[in-house]
């Protein structure tokens, strides 16, 4: 007996292929979303590690400018008491320049020469009297400039011929201004240490101290 199937089956294996499709279509849909959600959840942890990253950077740095700013502090003070403390060694230094001053000033005045007042003005003496007659008053100059150490660079800065005194005790002197720079004598170096063994070195204590040389022709001992 012949059977006849008469059931649409190419329709039938149409909608089974559209079942088929939908399912992996779905399971594709899935997959993906599962890719996708990993991959988010993976760059969500990277980016969250990155900004505590940046967070930490961010405070190191802080700390750092902070750091910064107190170095600076400490070198400003640092600064500050080098400067004070050379103001205090200048003022120690100073104490005795006005003594050295006017005794070089004593010394170096040759005969001929008055002074009338002198004043002071930094590292600068202006200087001003009467002197017998020009020569004195060169020789003043001279003896500041070459005589001193601790007056340098005398300059001459008016001299003018004026009558001191009346009738019989007048005189035909020379008024002068002269300016003068203060200086400090320089510190002789400190003699270089001499070798042991060398000629004119001290003797080691407790060591014996070398034999004369013998005179030429001597008999030897």
């Amino acid at each position: 007996m012949i059977r006849i199937n008469l059931l649409p089956h190419r329709e039938l294996k149409r909608q089974a292929r559209r079942r088929m499709f939908g399912i992996l279509c779905a399971v594709f849909i899935l997959i993906g979303a599962a890719v996708v959600g990993l991959g988010g959840v993976f760059i969500n942890g990277e980016i969250s590690d990155q900004n505590d990253s940046n967070a930490f950077i961010k405070k190191a740095n802080a700390k750092l400018d902070d750091d910064i700013k107190e170095i600076a502090k400490l070198r400003d003070e640092i600064e500050g008491l080098k400067a004070r403390q050379k103001a205090v060694e200048d003022l120690q230094g100073d104490r005795n320049l006005p003594v050295h001053v006017l005794d070089e000033l004593v010394k170096n005045t040759p005969e001929g020469i008055y002074l009338r007042s002198l004043r002071q003005q930094g590292a600068r003496v202006t200087l001003n009297g009467l002197a017998a007659n020009n020569a004195k008053v060169a020789d003043y100059v001279r003896n500041l400039g070459n005589n001193s150490p601790w007056l340098a660079n005398p300059e001459l800065v008016e001299i003018r011929a004026v009558t001191v005194g009346a009738g019989a005790a007048a005189k035909r002197l020379n008024d002068f201004t002269m300016a003068v720079s203060i200086r400090r004598p320089k510190e002789p170096d400190a003699a270089a240490p001499v070798a042991p063994g060398a000629p004119g070195a001290p003797a080691a204590a407790g060591g014996p101290a070398a034999p004369p040389a013998a005179a030429p022709g001597a008999p030897k001992a």
